[in-house]
């Protein structure tokens, strides 16, 4: 198989309105894909891992969270003009997002496997600058949380590692517990 050509010219991106239309017209039915710095992204596979922490992550926080906040499940959050990315969780504040998706959020959560790479770098990159307080990335690989605070220049300056035996405290919600073990 040839490779592509490589282009000299600026890449025109696309805008976040611009994805929702195609999204609404079907152009991407049947494909797993995300907005993220104005680039049509694949999202990685799903895994048992995967899945089994996304389920228990949305049963604790509801438990933990109901009527505060809503719990959104690899649902779009409104990052930027050119990024619309579908964190596994989103803590949303209690809005109906009838007419647009949140665009503000108390924490997003990412469960990674086989995107731990992309998750680490460029959503965290993303999720600082446009303000997310609170990022989490579910290490499943490794058996770890890597919880990301303190935004600094528009970047994460904080990360603090939590492992089996580890209890998470959203830091918008701190008298939420959420054991490391029951996640992982």
């Amino acid at each position: 198989m040839a490779s592509a050509p490589v282009l000299h010219n600026p890449v025109r991106r696309l805008r976040r309105a611009e994805y929702e239309t195609l999204a609404e017209t079907g152009a991407f039915e049947n494909e797993r894909v995300e907005l993220l710095y104005g680039t049509i992204v694949h999202m990685s596979p799903k895994g048992i891992a995967h899945d089994r922490a996304i389920e228990r992550l949305n049963e604790l926080l509801l438990l933990q969270l109901a009527g505060r906040v809503a719990v959104r499940i690899q649902s779009a959050f409104a990052a930027s003009d050119g990024s619309e990315p579908e964190p596994d969780i989103a803590i949303v504040p209690r809005d109906e997002h009838r007419t647009a998706h949140p665009d503000k959020a108390f924490l997003l959560i990412e469960v990674a496997d086989s995107s731990l790479l992309t998750d680490r770098t460029t959503k965290a990159q993303l999720y600082a600058e446009c303000g997310v307080p609170e990022y989490w990335v579910v290490n499943v690989r490794d058996g770890i949380v890597e919880v990301h605070t303190e935004i600094v220049a528009g970047a994460y300056t904080r990360l603090q590692p939590y492992r089996p035996g580890g209890i998470l405290r959203p830091t918008a919600f701190p008298d939420a517990e959420i054991r490391v073990s029951d996640i992982l």
